[in-house]
C-alpha cells in the first residue's frame, strides 16, 4: 500500500497481466508470481489483476481474492499494484474490494456492472457504494463498453470525483477518443485517466493522460514501457516509433477473443506452464497460430526476452520457463 496515499504516482505502464491456469484448469499460482517478476524484470510500472485479460467472470471470488494476495506478495510494494475488484453484484465487488485492501493494494479497479445495463443514476449509486465502504482506498472506475453494454458518462465521472474524494479517476477502454477529452474537460484535468485501448495509449498522453494498462504489455512489457518514458522524457519520435512498432503485437492480443492469443504465446514461450482458457473460451486456434506467428515476426524489432526469442524461432515450447 506504498502508493495508497499518493495515486498520482500510479503512473505509466501499468501491466494487466493473465491469469494462468494449469492445464486441468486450476489457478496456477506458482505461474502468476513468475508472470509479476518478468513484468517488474521487464520495466513495467505496475501491476494489475482480474480486468478482462484476467478471466474473472470464470473465477471465484475465492479464488480471485487468493490470487490478489498472492500478486501483493510477490510486489511487495515495490510497484503499485491495482487489482480489479469489480464484479456484476455489488457484494461481490465489495467482498473482493476488502481482499484487495487488506491485501495492500493501491487502488482498486471497478468494472462498470455488465449484463444489467444500470442507467447513469445507477452508476452512480453503484460506484458510491463502493467508495463510501472504503474510504481510504483510491477508486478508479473500468469503463469497457464493448464488454458490459454501459458507458459510464464524463458528467457521472465528474458528479462521483465531486461527491467522493478517493474516486481517482478512470481506465477507459472505448475507442472514442472524444471520450477521454471529455472526461479531462468536464470531471478536471487533475482525473486520472489510463487507456485501456492499445493504440490509444500514446495519444492519450497528448492530453494529459496517466498512463495505460495496456494487455500489449503481457507480450512487449519493455516496449510499452519504454514508450511511456520516451514521452514523459520529450522523446516523442521514439515514443511514436515504439507506437507504430507495437502495432502487430497489439494484433496478436486479439486475433482471438483475449486472453487465448497472449496465453499461447506466454506458454511457447515458457512464460507459463499452460496456455488454458477458462470456458466459455477455447484455446487459439491453428488459423490462429499460424497468424500470431507471423504477426509475432512483425513486431519482433520490438519484442524482447523469451517472446522474443520464441518470434525469432530460437524457443520451443517450455524451455525458458
Amino acid at each position: 500500500m506504498k502508493f495508497r496515499n499518493a495515486p498520482a504516482q500510479i503512473r505509466g505502464s501499468i501491466a494487466p497481466v493473465v491469469s494462468p491456469f494449469t492445464a486441468d484448469g486450476a489457478p496456477d499460482l506458482d505461474g502468476l508470481r513468475a508472470l509479476i517478476r518478468w513484468q517488474l524484470e521487464s520495466g513495467s510500472h505496475g501491476i494489475s489483476l482480474g480486468g478482462s485479460t484476467g478471466e474473472p467472470s470464470a473465477q471465484t471470488t475465492t479464488e480471485r481474492a487468493t490470487a490478489i494476495r498472492a500478486a501483493a506478495e510477490e510486489i511487495n510494494d515495490r510497484v503499485p499494484f491495482v487489482p480489479g475488484t469489480g464484479s456484476a453484484k455489488l457484494d461481490e465487488t465489495l467482498e473482493l474490494t476488502a481482499a484487495a485492501a487488506d491485501a495492500g493494494a493501491d487502488a482498486v479497479l471497478i468494472i462498470t456492472p455488465y449484463y444489467a445495463r444500470p442507467t447513469q443514476e445507477g452508476l452512480f449509486a453503484w460506484y458510491g457504494a463502493v467508495a463510501s465502504e472504503f474510504p481510504g482506498l483510491p477508486v478508479i472506475a473500468y469503463n469497457v463498453p464493448s464488454r458490459t453494454a454501459v458507458d459510464i458518462a464524463p458528467e457521472t465521472v465528474a458528479r462521483l470525483r465531486r461527491k467522493h474524494h478517493n474516486i481517482v479517476g478512470v481506465k477507459e477502454t472505448t475507442r472514442d477518443f472524444e471520450h477521454f477529452s471529455r472526461v479531462l474537460h468536464v470531471a478536471g484535468r487533475d482525473t486520472l485517466v489510463w487507456s485501456g485501448i492499445e493504440l490509444l495509449c500514446l495519444p492519450l498522453l497528448a492530453l494529459g493522460g496517466a498512463g495505460f494498462v495496456s494487455a500489449t504489455a503481457n507480450l512487449a512489457p519493455g516496449a510499452v514501457a519504454r514508450m511511456y518514458e520516451h514521452w514523459e522524457a520529450g522523446e516523442f519520435d521514439k515514443a511514436r516509433e515504439l507506437h507504430f512498432g507495437l502495432h502487430p503485437v497489439t494484433d496478436v492480443i486479439f486475433t482471438e477473443t483475449n486472453p487465448a492469443a497472449a496465453k499461447w504465446v506466454l506458454a511457447q514461450a515458457g512464460l507459463i506452464g499452460s496456455g488454458y482458457v477458462r470456458p466459455p473460451l477455447v484455446p487459439l486456434t491453428e488459423p490462429g497460430q499460424a497468424k500470431v506467428r507471423e504477426l509475432l515476426r512483425q513486431g519482433l524489432p520490438v519484442l524482447d526476452g523469451p517472446v522474443g526469442r520464441f518470434a525469432d524461432g530460437r524457443v520451443r515450447s517450455g524451455e525458458e520457463r
